[in-house]
């Protein structure tokens, strides 16, 4: 599973947590819509490692999902970037293709 945030998507959370250079911030699984599962979608908030699954760097920021939310992405890798219409970050689930 690969993790990727695009610069333009980082710098929003950037702006909207007013995040610092080195924060960390976990994606999470919670029950919601619009998700890639029915039933639930992800959250993002400030926290600290524990056991990561998947992570990324962008603009300064550490981007991570915890080992415990791996069953969300079932062999999907997810991509953070900015919907120009909705000016927010929207997630993309690609497959994990085998290399």
């Amino acid at each position: 599973m690969e993790l990727h945030v695009t610069d333009q998507a980082a710098k929003w959370y950037k702006e909207e947590f007013d995040a610092e250079k080195n924060d960390y911030f976990r994606l999470f699984v919670r029950y919601g819509f619009g998700g890639r599962i029915p039933g639930f979608s992800l959250g993002i908030g400030r926290d600290t490692p524990y056991s990561e699954y998947a992570s990324t760097n962008a603009e300064g920021i550490n981007f991570y999902i915890e080992e415990k939310d791996a069953w969300y992405f079932d062999e999907h890798n997810l991509t953070i970037q900015m919907n120009e219409q909705g000016l927010e970050p929207e997630f993309i689930y690609d497959p994990n293709e085998p290399k």
